[in-house]
This record gives C-alpha cells, structure tokens and sequence, in this order.
C-alpha cells in the first residue's frame, strides 16, 4: 500500500498527515490567518486556498501526488447518514457545499479530498462524520412534537476508540455492546450497540455540563431568562455554548487550571469538577439502560479524560455497570486513516452517499 493524505479541516488551520499504513509518517497544522479567513463569504468558499496550502505542504515534504493511494477528509455536517467510510460523490460534494445541516469548517474535508484525489487519479473519503444517524426511531422523541431529538456528536472517536476497546476484548466492534463517552469541549455520551450509535446525548444542547458548554438545563428557568429582555438571542446561544460549564463556573475551559484549583484546595472549584464527573457518570447509567444493562465495557475518551481525578471520580460511579477503559485523547488524524485502510484492505465496502441518504 501507498501513502495516505488525511485532511482536518478547523475553523483557522488544517491539520493535515500522510500515512503509510497506519503509521503516521508526518503531520503538521497549516495556520490561517482570520485576515485570509475573513475574505470568504461562505466556508466552501475557502476551497481553493487550502487545497493549495495542502499541495504545496506535500511537496514541500518531498512527495508527489502521484504518490498516493488515497485521500481522505474529515466528514461535514451531511444529511443524516449510517455510519462508516464513504467514498466521496457528487451528491456529497453538493450538500457539503451548501452545508445541509449548518456551516462548519468540517464541511471543506469532503471538499478538499476530493479536488486533491481528482489530481492524484485516486479515490476520496470521509470516515463517520457528525452527521452519523443510527437512532432508533423512539430515540428522536422529544416529548415535543414540534421538535426531534437529533443524532449529532463525536462519532469519528466513539467509533474508532470503540474499535480499539473492542479488539482488547478480543472482538470486533460489532460484536460488543459499549457506553462510550467523548469528553472535550463538548461532551458525546453514546451507547455502541453491535457497532451503530443507537443514542447520544447532542453535546450542544443535552446531556452533563462540559469545559464550555452547559449542557441539559432546567427548561423553564431558561424559558423566563430567554423572555426577560436581558439577553439577545446571539447572548443566550453563546451561554450555552461557548461561556456555559466550567467557563461560567470558574472563568477557564481548561481543566488542567481546573486542576490547580482543586489542589489548592478551592472548594468551590472542587464542587464543580465533582458535579461535572457526577453528570457524566449519571448520563453513562442513562446510556447503558438504553443497552437494558447489557454492557461489556464502559469507555472514556477525549481530551479531558488525561484527568485522572476525573475520570476516577467516574469510575466509582459507573464500576457496577461493566469494566471500566480510559482511552484519553482524540487522534482524528489516525481514526481517519484507519478507516480508509479498511477500505482498502478490503475489509469494509466504501458507502455511496446517494445510496445511504434520502436525497429526497
């Protein structure tokens, strides 16, 4: 096998990698100015000058194009979509353009993969993007008609860290049943039934409060603070993410200060690491009855999860339920890779875009 060009897209860089197998030979992050960002109108619009930034980065490296054996990029916000490795289309190309579920910088990897493949004469993909839609029907109730409860979180991680606990038990992923739980800026609790994202807490909107966001809140009290003229609808988006949880607490989303603070003994700041510990582990319990307790292992992963004190505080919550895995950090770059790899090896069939979604 050739080299493979992986493209993460973010709202000021890209972080970009070539594999050679799944080993990571070389990886940067290709910064961008918020001048050069500003004289876009739209995020497809930026297409053409990353791609460029990309190309010159790999030669720069010493490759060619003709070097690889495929690209991929990182899902976008798509139409609700099964998971897996898709091959990108033009059915893709044209929702990623728009941005069918919102603007996101995500939205380019799909984009960029593809504008570069076509140089290379090889094939693109992305691999489980935060589109991934696997719910169960009675999961999208809401208890309001007016509104579903929706399929949105981090299924590139959960999926791949879900793999790799897998394979420690000795099986592949659609033979467990797993509560993984990606803890970062957001936080994405998710029950892995035989593989597929069956439930998920929307980090946005539900679920434990993270380092910035709140999470689920108390719906009519936030009711009354929408309707008393005090906050704008910009201000009441940003508190509940951008400036909620442990920012709105203790004025930092990093939970390494957060840290400090406890082992300096500040009480409130160890109230409020306890209480964000004591949400994960409740929604983890929530999760797992959705697998009616049939759970082979619980798993935590993200950034946050370095935090011993955390996710030890977890663990005597949620121990009773199955054993218990810490997989901190979130390597995108490598779950990206290893799920082209799978198409590759031919141990997975690439899905068609068209074929999977209602194009309507």
């Amino acid at each position: 096998m050739g080299y493979i060009l992986v493209i993460n897209p973010g709202s000021t860089s890209t972080k970009v990698a070539i594999f050679k197998n799944d080993e990571n030979v070389i990886q940067n992050n290709l910064t961008h100015s918020s001048e050069e960002i500003a004289k876009y109108e739209k995020m497809a619009d930026q297409l053409e000058m990353r791609q460029h930034l990309i190309e010159q980065w790999v030669l720069e490296q010493g490759y060619k194009l003709e070097d690889l054996d495929a690209v991929v990029g990182r899902g976008g916000l798509l139409r609700p979509m099964p998971g897996g490795t898709y091959e990108v289309t033009q059915g893709m190309i044209k929702d990623l353009e728009v941005g069918f579920q919102g603007e996101h910088a995500s939205n380019l990897g799909g984009l960029i993969a593809k504008a570069i493949a076509d140089k290379a004469n090889v094939k693109s993909y992305i691999v489980d993007p935060v589109a991934v839609d696997e719910f169960e029907e009675v999961a999208r109730i809401s208890g309001m008609p007016e509104i579903k409860r929706r399929s949105l979180g981090h299924a590139l991680n959960i999926k791949a860290v879900g793999r790799r606990v897998a394979k420690e038990l000795g099986k592949n992923l659609e033979e467990v049943n797993l509560v993984v739980a990606h803890i970062g800026g957001g936080i994405s609790i998710c029950p892995l039934e035989k593989g597929k994202a069956i439930d998920y807490n929307n980090a946005n909107e539900m679920g434990p409060f993270s380092p910035e966001r709140t999470g689920g809140l108390p719906c009519g009290d936030l009711v009354k603070m929408c309707f008393s003229g005090k906050y704008t609808l910009a201000e009441i988006k940003k508190k509940i993410s951008g400036k909620g949880g442990l920012v709105a607490y203790l004025g930092t989303n990093d939970v390494r200060e957060v840290q400090k603070m406890v082992d300096e003994g500040d009480e409130r700041a160890l109230l409020i690491f306890k209480a964000m510990a004591y949400q994960i582990a409740k929604e983890i319990g929530q999760m797992a009855t959705v697998l009616k307790g049939n759970v082979d292992a619980v798993v935590m992963t993200g950034g946050v999860s370095y935090s011993k004190t955390l996710t030890a505080w977890v663990e005597e919550m949620v121990s009773f339920i199955a054993q218990y895995h810490v997989v901190p950090g979130e390597d995108e770059m490598l779950a990206l890779a290893e799920g082209t790899i799978r198409v590759l090896n031919g141990e997975e069939k690439a899905k068609i875009y068209e074929e999977e979604v209602n194009i309507g």
